[in-house]
Order: structure tokens, then sequence, then C-alpha cells
């Protein structure tokens, strides 16, 4: 796929590889200088996420078990139980149940593995045998993790999304793996929001009041567990059986203490907030700033800072360089919404609980989904 130009984009965004930081608060000499391309960075950063350079603080660590030690994987990964994420927030009956579903010792041969799900070669539609639950199994190779930083990578992921409960966000019931592949058992969901929106080309201002306030109620549940999702897209949204938007893929997701800022430069580049582009600290606020780009994505059908090359977005996303276009017509209350939630100032932005009481959203979003916010 081409970088972040106009051109028609023909998929999902895939990844890249790291890309450290230079004096310029991006990477190397310039986004794709020397240094980018020696860490294995690419000067086409497109709509792609950015790796993750601070992998290993998920948060308080705490001594590792001996009995976690001796179940220890070869490859560096460990029952989700051996490390945890502290989430005070979480009620301690529901916390144990999903740490039995990750402790839980399933296999392959649990399965009947029934059709590949989705455009991900990795990830299949499974039916327990015993239960008869229909769940999604997403399949890695540990050829892919190559690396302590990526098996900490992977560990964080995990470890995160094992312990989230909420309608609006993918569950994810449990892992197990062999010599080869970690295979992360997943609720199944229906269908992809990127492709939904590949089809139609844009949202109505229903249908986009619909998903970002439940988007909103996901992103208020994982503020009060300390965690910025860091890589929200239309690729990591996905429809449930009754039509629930789901939040999905966790990988570039941190678990921050209160008041805590973090430095590190990753996600997707029409989503980076102007603090993260210009090399400043950061909170939870740069998923409010990533909440704002996906309703423009949804309305218009492309990202509001999307240029010609990813400098000159970078550009754009500095000075919040937001254009409308004549079409499709937008009205002027969703335009509100979208400069208060892009606003330059973290400070300043609008802040969750009055996304949900804006007009815009009162106006369009269904009665359900305002329900769900008392």
């Amino acid at each position: 796929m081409s970088s972040a130009s106009g051109a028609q984009r023909q998929g999902p965004r895939a990844p890249i590889r790291e890309m450290p930081r230079g004096q310029n608060g991006i990477a190397g000499k310039g986004a794709g200088g020397k240094e980018a391309r020696q860490a294995g960075g690419d000067p086409a950063i497109g709509r792609r996420p950015l790796r993750d350079a601070n992998v290993g603080d998920a948060g308080p660590r705490g001594p590792q078990r001996a009995a976690a030690r001796k179940r220890k994987d070869p490859d560096g990964l460990r029952p989700a139980q051996a490390k945890r994420v502290r989430m005070p927030a979480l009620a301690a009956g529901r916390a144990r149940r999903v740490e039995r579903h990750a402790r839980v010792g399933w296999k392959l041969d649990d399965f009947h593995i029934s059709r590949p799900l989705g455009s991900g070669a990795g990830t299949f539609t499974l039916r327990r045998k015993r239960s008869g639950a229909i769940v999604a199994l997403k399949v890695i190779f540990k050829s892919q993790m190559e690396g302590e930083r990526n098996r900490q990578q992977m560990r964080r992921e995990v470890e995160i999304q094992s312990r989230l409960s909420h309608p609006n966000i993918l569950r994810m019931h449990g892992y197990f793996y062999d010599q080869q592949r970690l295979y992360l058992v997943l609720e199944y969901a229906k269908g992809e929001l990127f492709q939904e929106l590949q089809r139609r080309k844009s949202f109505s201002e229903r249908t986009t009041a619909k998903y970002i306030a439940s988007l909103v109620h996901a992103l208020q549940y994982l503020k009060a567990q300390g965690i910025i999702h860091r890589d929200i897209k239309p690729e990591n949204l996905l429809l449930g059986l009754d039509e629930t938007l789901k939040l999905a893929d966790f990988g570039w997701s941190v678990h921050v203490p209160v008041n805590a800022r973090r430095m590190t430069l990753c996600g997707t580049l029409d989503y980076l907030a102007p603090e993260m582009v210009g090399g400043r600290a950061y909170n939870g606020s740069v998923d409010v700033w990533s909440l704002g780009v996906l309703m423009y994505e949804f309305l218009f059908g492309k990202p509001p800072f999307e240029s010609v090359d990813h400098r000159a977005t970078y550009r754009r996303i500095k000075g919040v360089d937001v254009r409308w276009p004549q079409h499709p017509s937008v009205s002027s209350q969703a335009r509100d919404l979208i400069q208060k939630l892009l606003t330059a100032d973290p400070e300043k932005r609008l802040p969750l609980e009055e996304v949900m009481t804006h007009p815009w959203i009162q106006a369009n979003a269904s009665a359900s989904a305002l329900d769900a916010a008392q």
C-alpha cells in the first residue's frame, strides 16, 4: 500500500517497525532518516502503526513466582496470571473470572475449526467441543515475536486485554501455545468496521453518532482502569453479532498510573495527536484526539490530516490543519464536536463525559447508546 496520500486505499493499514525518536521528536534525522532505516523504520509510513519503543512497562512488575518460572515457555511466554496489571476499578469477582479463563488448560483439540474468519490469515472461527460456544482463534507464529522486545509487547497485550470486560471491547477469553504458535481465544465478531467503511465510502451522521457513542463508553471504561489504547482507527473496530461496536487490538495499549505521562511515539500516523508528534509527554487525552480523527473519517471517508507524504501529514497535525470538504454535507453541530476533540492543547479537549452530552450526540445517537451512558 502507498503512504498517506490521496490514493485509494485497498486494504487495512499494516504495522511497520520501530521508529526511535530524534531531537526533532519524530525519528532519527527526520522521520525517514538514516537512524529510522537502521532500526527497521520505513520512510513510507502511510496509515501504518508505529512500533512502541517502551514495551516493557505495562505497570507494576512485582516478583515473579517460582511456579510461574517453571511453567515458562522456552520462547518467553508465561501464563497471564504470572504478571498482573493492577486495575482497581475491576470488581474482584470479575477479575477472578477473567483469570480463570486465562488459566484454563485449553489446547487445539478442544475446538472444531470451521472456516477462516475475516481478512486476517491467522484468525479462525472455532466451536468449543464441550460447550458448543463459538469463538475466534487468532494464531500467531512465534517466529513473528523474535526478540525480547516483541515478546514483551505480546505479553502486555495479553495481560491487559484478558482482564477487560465491557460490551464495547472485544473479550480475550485466554490463550494457549505450542512449540510454534501462540493461540489467542477471542470473542467472535462477525465483521470489520474498516471494510464496511470502505464499502460505503462514508457513514451517515446517525450511524457515526452510534459508533462514536459506543466507543466513548469503551474509552471511559479504559480510563477508569488507567489504560490508554493508543491505536484507535477503523481497522481496530469490529462489529459483534448484534451490530455492537467492539474495540480490539490492544497491541499498543499501556497501563498508566494516575497523573503519569508517556513519551513513546506509537500508533498510526493519521491518528497521532500533536503532543505525540511533537515529542512531548502525553496522557489518555491522545485517545480523545483519535476519537475526533475517527469521527471525521467516518463522516468524510478519509482522515482529516491525510497528505501527499508523511512529512506533510506531520505538519498538518501539528498545526491542526482541518479542512472541510463540501461533499458529503455535514451539519455544523458535527463539525463543532470534531473541532472540540481536535484541539491542540490536550487540557482543552472535550472530556469524554461531555462528548455524550454534546447536542450532536444527543440528536443523532440511538436511545440505547444514550441510556448506556447513565
